[in-house]
């Protein structure tokens, strides 16, 4: 089990009046000059503090991680920080019953993975017809039986450790005249016949996550799906995460937003010290589920916005149904909102299939800035150079094709283009700045930056552009390097923020 460290402020040493657990580090402070680490997994506040020590506890303690007690009449310093690190007031009473029970779902890791659909296994006794459809899923359609019986079953066991939560989510489509069940089995590890538990949930119990904990001993989980009825089955994605059950998704205070469709899209908000302007980062393709750029975003001291997926293999792009679309564009509102910010505060970025993102999105919100590395527009022509110029280099663009058009024809493909330059010509650029690092000799999308140029037709957009010679991955450290420094050029200049190591 991991341990945790936790901080107190205050005048007196609490952990004389409670019980710590032996999987908790307890560090007491009254100078928070005491404070050697570089942070901490959980803080708790039992005084006011100044402005020296809010602004060393910004940066020593994450976001939805802090607590005051409910006996500090709170002022104004310790106000602003509760504000920026979200914090929550607890009795004393309550937070011992947090470090019984809680404490160890704030570890300072973060893991979530997708089980590639390659890994599933289909029943011998299933008699009806299957298709493969690439990382999209896997159709099935025919007779399941009239009752339960096991159809398929991922190859791979999940580890689950003593103390640990792990979340399952399964992403499906199915006719009304199937009904499914999930089987979940854990094992001691080293056996297959020595079975720990069985949880077995109905078709209302997976409207919600499931998840399964271990309190005794490590061991291994099988999972495998039930069904019966006949009609169309597609299992799209079974994904696993270490849990923090009610306290967040990969992160503590990480959000979760779900579509009727069962399509999942993350966000995770830091307000940091509450001054614009909001930085919104989306994720690029990555096979292990969570949020990326964290540490990056964080150091800047500004609030920030993560943006995050998990569909098909690495994310597919960040579009969807209006529905999905909609969760995007109204979580950066609400957080705009939440800050007291407007569009002319806001800065959208991304690196690879983020610039996607960032660019899609800025169709409709035109902010202030879209800051992009190895950009990525016309995903028709990925898509293309996927099945003519690079076969087997990155097969997630024609996933993305299939998933929003059906096919890989030629007529699908234009429609794939159009769906961000059609938008990207409607949109009044006149206030925002585009800065832009690109690969040369990219072989994902060739023509993005120069397209991109050619499609601003606004007089007097600032347009900042870096070219680096290579490939799409073969010079990612300079495209990241020169991407942090035009992001700190845009804090300073357009709106007058310090050097990173300013208090």
């Amino acid at each position: 089990m991991n341990r945790i460290s936790v901080l107190q402020v205050g005048n007196e040493d609490l952990s004389l009046q409670l019980h710590i657990p032996d999987i908790v580090t307890w560090n007491y402070v009254n100078d928070l000059d005491d404070a050697q680490e570089k942070g901490y997994d959980v803080c708790l506040l039992s005084r006011n503090i100044n402005e020296k020590e809010a602004y060393i506890l910004q940066k020593k303690i994450r976001a939805y991680t802090m607590f005051i007690l409910d006996s500090v009449c709170i002022e104004s310093w310790t106000r602003w920080i509760s504000t920026s690190r979200q914090a929550k007031r607890i009795s004393k009473e309550s937070f011992q019953k947090f470090l019984n029970t809680d404490v160890q779902l704030f570890f300072s890791y973060t893991y979530g993975e997708k089980f590639n659909p390659h890994s599933l296994a289909i029943s011998k006794n299933f008699k009806g017809k299957v298709f493969w459809n690439g990382y999209t899923g896997v159709d099935l359609d025919g007779d399941y039986g009239d009752d339960f019986y096991q159809i398929a079953f991922w190859r791979y066991n999940v580890p689950i450790r003593k103390g640990e939560t792990i979340d399952f989510w399964l992403e499906y489509e199915k006719d009304d005249s199937v009904s499914i069940k999930l089987k979940i089995e854990k094992f001691e590890i080293g056996s297959v016949s020595a079975l720990q538990n069985r949880w077995i949930y109905s078709e209302e119990d997976l409207n919600e996550i499931v998840y399964v904990s271990e309190d005794k001993m490590d061991g291994r989980v099988f999972i495998s799906l039930l069904a019966k009825g006949k009609g169309r089955l597609k299992i799209v994605g079974l994904h696993d995460r270490h849990s923090r059950k009610k306290y967040g998704t990969f992160l503590p205070g990480g959000m979760r937003f779900v579509t009727s469709k069962r399509e999942e899209v993350f966000m995770y908000f830091d307000p940091g010290d509450l001054k614009p302007p909001l930085n919104v980062y989306f994720s690029g393709y990555k096979t292990q589920e969570g949020f990326e750029g964290y540490y990056m975003m964080r150091k800047f001291g500004a609030p920030f916005l993560l943006i995050s997926e998990a569909r098909l293999e690495g994310g597919a792009f960040y579009l969807g149904d209006k529905e999905y679309e909609d969760y995007i564009v109204s979580g950066i509102e609400d957080c705009l909102n939440q800050l007291g910010f407007d569009r002319s505060q806001l800065v959208l970025s991304g690196l690879s299939m983020g610039t996607f993102g960032a660019l899609y999105n800025g169709c409709k919100l035109r902010p202030h800035a879209i800051l992009l590395g190895k950009p990525l527009a016309s995903l028709g022509d990925m898509a293309n150079n996927e099945r003519i110029s690079r076969p087997g280099g990155f097969p997630t663009s024609l996933d993305v094709l299939v998933k929003n058009y059906g096919d890989m024809s030629e007529k699908s493909m234009d429609a794939l283009n159009h769906r961000l330059w059609d938008l990207f010509d409607q949109t009044d650029w006149s206030q925002t700045k585009f800065i832009v690092s690109y690969m040369l000799e990219d072989d994902y999308d060739m023509t993005a930056y120069d397209r991109l140029i050619s499609h601003i037709d606004d007089i007097g957009v600032e347009i900042i552009g870096k070219g680096v010679h290579g490939r799409h991955n073969d010079d990612t450290y300079s495209i990241v390097a020169w991407f942090k420094n035009q992001y700190d050029g845009i804090l300073k200049s357009d709106f007058g923020r310090g050097d990173l190591d300013e208090e």
